[in-house]
């Protein structure tokens, strides 16, 4: 399967209004923030593979997210990394000093970020007025010119300068992120 865009648009889809709500609401904050960004618009991309496709088109590297809590189910966490990088727990829990941690359930992602799984995005904090989620960023990410990452529904990826997402994307989403430093996983 492929999901290649054959068009790079600058900024909103003109057919904004039969886009859905969540969609909608990610591009009206970015454009009131006055970030720049790229799209590409694509057949459902749930997985990295089908990401790297996008990648290539678009020209930046699109974040890994994955959402994440403790045992207990009370804490939840938001992880940004570099979509090659390979993920252990152990790691993350290390840098958290949380003692174990565990992929959160499809239904938590829709109730806590109004995310279905394969769309999850920085953007779904959105939808987290509480704070009930904790932004975790690699730093790697944050090394990178631009990066990309989906408008909470993956048919659709956006490119950011870094420097839009660290200056304007972040301090208006109001979540603190955490930097951390994970290893690259041991073969």
């Amino acid at each position: 399967m492929t999901c290649i865009p054959t068009v790079i648009e600058i900024g909103a889809p003109k057919n904004l209004t039969e886009r859905a709500p969540k969609e909608q609401k990610c591009y009206a904050f970015l454009d009131r923030l006055g970030v720049f960004y790229r799209r590409a618009d694509h057949e459902a991309a749930s997985t990295m593979e089908l990401c790297r496709e996008i990648e290539t088109q678009l020209g930046c590297p699109i974040c890994k997210n994955l959402l994440l809590t403790n045992r207990q189910q009370t804490d939840f966490y938001l992880l940004l990394m570099e979509g090659e990088k390979v993920f252990k727990t152990k790691y993350l829990s290390r840098e958290l000093g949380v003692a174990r941690l565990s992929f959160a359930t499809d239904e938590q992602m829709e109730e806590l970020l109004d995310i279905t799984p394969g769309s999850l995005s920085v953007l779904g904090l959105l939808n987290d007025p509480e704070k009930r989620v904790r932004l975790i960023i690699d730093r790697p990410v944050l090394g990178k010119p631009e990066i990309g990452f989906h408008p909470c529904l993956n048919t659709s990826t956006l490119a950011v300068s870094i420097g839009d997402f660290c200056d304007l994307i972040i301090p208006a989403l109001r979540h603190e992120p955490t930097i951390v430093n994970l290893p690259e996983a041991e073969e």
